[in-house]
């Protein structure tokens, strides 16, 4: 059964760091574009990084630009999102998601459609 599995989410202070992981089960995720949403409560769902292996586009949110990175290990079916000074406003359930039809440009940026997601996790930033 083709599936993402997210790990690595947790609590965190102010300032401090986090890796999340995402793994695909039954499928290669190198085909894909890789997307990481989050989710506040009572907010909307935001992007927050692409990475593409077709073109190795990567594209960020102004709001995590230059504190967060992504990256694909194509040998571990593995998408990486490395989170660090992190703040409090970026506590949120944090997905991670592959477009469709696969294949697509990170350049697009979250204009892509994103059709498979993981099961998401939480992170907490205190203050």
């Amino acid at each position: 059964q083709a599936q993402l599995v997210e790990s690595g989410g947790g609590l965190v202070q102010s300032g401090g760091s986090l890796r999340h992981s995402c793994a695909a089960h039954g499928f290669t995720l190198g085909y894909y574009a890789i997307g990481w949403f989050r989710q506040a409560p009572g907010k909307e769902r935001e992007g927050v990084s692409c990475i593409s292996s077709s073109d190795g586009s990567t594209y960020y949110a102004d709001s995590v630009k230059g504190r967060f990175t992504t990256s694909a290990d194509n040998a571990k079916n593995t998408v990486y999102l490395q989170m660090n000074s992190l703040k409090p406003e970026d506590t949120a359930v944090y997905y991670c998601a592959t477009d469709y039809p696969p294949g697509g440009s990170c350049l697009r940026g979250f204009t892509l459609d994103f059709g498979s997601w993981g099961q998401g996790t939480q992170v907490t930033v205190s203050s």
